[in-house]
């Protein structure tokens, strides 16, 4: 209706998902085959919900779709790989395309786009699901502080600004992970194949194979919302950059804690902050960091924090700010720089 387009790469490739109920139990564990020795290019196998497991199975380009999802011609891979005496049935069968691609921007006025609707990935690491959440962590607070008229319109821009550094990640990862599945040539296949052979052996290799966790938070180390940083950290947890959990006394932990308003993190007992949300509009509140809270020291040592340090977190747990004893007056033009309100 926008007249918008997704910018990137459509793979052209086919799988073939083959989902398979066994008549016996399996050993629980995800099995992957480079040029397997069945029909194939590469294929995977694990579990999924209500015993189910998922075959999946790289057909290559120029395929009949129609055919290939017929049982008989699904039968070859699935004996292939299982053997002759395992007893299944197909739940279902279908073959699916993927591609790896974003829209330019994901603001566009009073229009704003999240998840599968602003950027696709490949199916290999979970990005999808995981990016798309990550964006609504992302919007959600920003848009209900503006329609509250706590926050400048202005804001929902930082939106685009953070979204799109997420979803090029993700794309970067999920475009390597498909590359390294599927080599698109010749020199490709043999680095591909060297990596393989030396994972046997070799730590270093290993990590070559896997080019990235499935979903990580992404940092916005030049996001506008962050407060300048201060130099007297060394290491910790810099403005723009997710929140780690840490274990807090009373079986509590962290992430818990801050919730989803405004938090200032301070660590010791100084009180001259509980007045703060006196002298704004926008939700915040003060959590000490003490010893008797954090028990285990690891808040402090996470956060490379000190006696008198302060962070100021956003509602999406990200760092805003830190600062060393601030004054309240560099907490409150914190505020307005995170809600374009300055």
């Amino acid at each position: 209706m926008l007249g918008l387009d997704f910018e990137g790469r459509i793979f052209e490739d086919n799988f073939l998902i083959a989902d398979i109920r066994f008549k016996q139990e399996l050993p629980v564990e995800r099995r992957f085959w480079f040029d397997p020795p069945f029909p194939g290019a590469s294929a995977l196998l694990h579990k999924q919900p209500d015993n189910i497991w998922r075959a999946d199975f790289q057909l290559g380009w120029d395929i009949d779709k129609a055919e290939a999802i017929k049982p008989e011609n699904v039968e070859p891979f699935v004996r292939g790989m299982l053997g002759a005496d395992i007893e299944f049935e197909y739940e279902w069968i279908s073959v699916y395309t993927f591609q790896c691609r974003r829209m330019a921007r994901f603001v566009h006025d009073r229009f704003f786009f999240l998840g599968d609707s602003a950027h696709l990935v490949s199916p290999f690491g979970a990005r999808g699901g995981n990016g798309g959440i990550a964006d609504a962590d992302n919007f959600v607070w920003k848009l209900d502080l503006v329609l509250k008229g706590l926050a400048d319109e202005r804001l929902l821009e930082s939106y685009n600004e953070e979204a799109v550094l997420t979803a090029d990640e993700n794309i970067r990862h999920s475009t390597r992970t498909t590359d390294f599945l599927t080599p698109k040539n010749e020199a490709s296949h043999i680095f591909r194949n060297a990596v393989l052979e030396l994972a046997k052996k070799y730590d270093f290799a290993r990590a070559l194979v896997n080019s990235g966790r499935l979903s990580t938070p992404i940092a916005y180390p030049n996001s506008s919302l962050n407060a300048a940083d201060s130099d007297i950290f060394k290491g910790g947890i810099a403005p723009g950059t997710a929140c780690p959990d840490a274990p807090l006394a009373n079986n509590q932990w962290l992430l818990g804690e801050l919730g989803d308003v405004f938090r200032i993190m301070i660590f010791g007992d100084n009180k001259i902050y509980e007045n703060i949300q006196e002298k704004t509009d926008l939700p915040v509140a003060c959590l000490y960091i003490n010893d008797n809270i954090d028990s285990e020291g690891l808040v402090k040592e996470r956060f490379a924090a000190e006696e008198g340090d302060v962070y100021l977190i956003r509602p999406d747990q990200y760092v805003a700010g830190r600062w060393h004893k601030p004054q309240i007056e560099q907490l409150l033009a914190a505020l307005k720089r995170a809600t374009k309100t300055e």
